[in-house]
């Protein structure tokens, strides 16, 4: 029987952490409001991992993760369409295109992205399926789980105080009236420049961060070093109505948390 539970009562942290301990061989397969998660282990150690929605053929993760450009991806999917993911890194090795370890890297990448979108899930019905791997002709890695933890961790924690800081990308932002200060003077990177083109109160963060293709991590690192700097403030979005205050959410009772840890590690160990 498959372990089963919920993101809400188990983080995707403690379920790694307990995959690695235990040396678990399975799929974590994780249904999100939106989407599904396929995560793959070997002996407690990431060996692959995918979306439901997304193509995760070895062309498409190269193209993503900027080994390939759009016109080589192009080429490559129509002359190469009917080869496996090994079929087609073989071929690439053996061409020159592009080296084993480009490959390696490429798909280590698009393994952590993917596990580091449940670190921001707070809801979503996960099981453990021992006899679920990925088809033979995927290309498989072999990580700890240690570093993508401690990352992942440390990448959830940045993003609930940049949340406090920003908490709705509903808001817009206008310059600050300060005597003196001329951004054009400020050392900005160019990611920075892309957003600052775009302050005005009528745009908001959100529509500011979907025209410059940034994740919403990328776009409340950004405004919050422009807030820090004095250089914007935040606003309300003009012509948007006043929304009602939310009351918090009732936290969850550390006991009973603490309890349901040590038996769902109990249940893990004996399968």
């Amino acid at each position: 029987m498959a372990l089963k539970g919920n993101l809400r009562d188990f983080s995707a942290a403690q379920l790694l952490n307990l995959i690695n301990v235990a040396q678990k061989t399975g799929t974590l397969v994780v249904e999100g409001p939106s989407e599904q998660v396929f995560v793959s282990f070997r002996e407690g150690k990431l060996a692959y991992a995918r979306t439901g929605h997304e193509d995760g053929n070895l062309a498409s993760v190269l193209y993503r993760t900027n080994k390939l450009n759009a016109a080589q991806y192009r080429a490559i999917r129509e002359r190469t369409g009917h080869m496996s993911d090994k079929e087609l890194g073989l071929l690439l090795i053996n061409s020159r295109y592009i080296s084993q370890q480009d490959i390696l890297t490429s798909l280590q990448s698009y393994f952590i992205a993917v596990i580091n979108r449940l670190f921001t899930w707070v809801e979503g019905l996960f099981r453990f399926e021992m006899d679920l791997m990925p088809p033979d002709d995927k290309i498989l890695v072999r990580m700890n789980l240690e570093n993508i933890i401690i990352e992942g961790s440390r990448k959830l924690q940045e993003r609930e105080q940049l949340q406090d800081e920003i908490p709705s990308l509903d808001m817009a932002m206008k310059f600050t009236d300060r005597p003196g200060t001329n951004i054009r003077n400020v050392n900005l990177s160019v990611e920075e420049w892309r957003v600052v083109s775009y302050i005005n109160p009528k745009n908001t963060i959100r529509q500011i961060a979907a025209t410059t293709k940034m994740n919403e991590l990328e776009i409340r690192r950004i405004i919050f070093s422009l807030l820090q700097a004095g250089l914007v403030e935040l606003v309300r979005p003009v012509g948007a109505p006043i929304q009602p205050k939310r009351l918090p959410m009732p936290q969850a009772n550390k006991e009973e948390q603490t309890s349901l840890v040590n038996r769902l590690i109990r249940k893990i160990r004996s399968l």
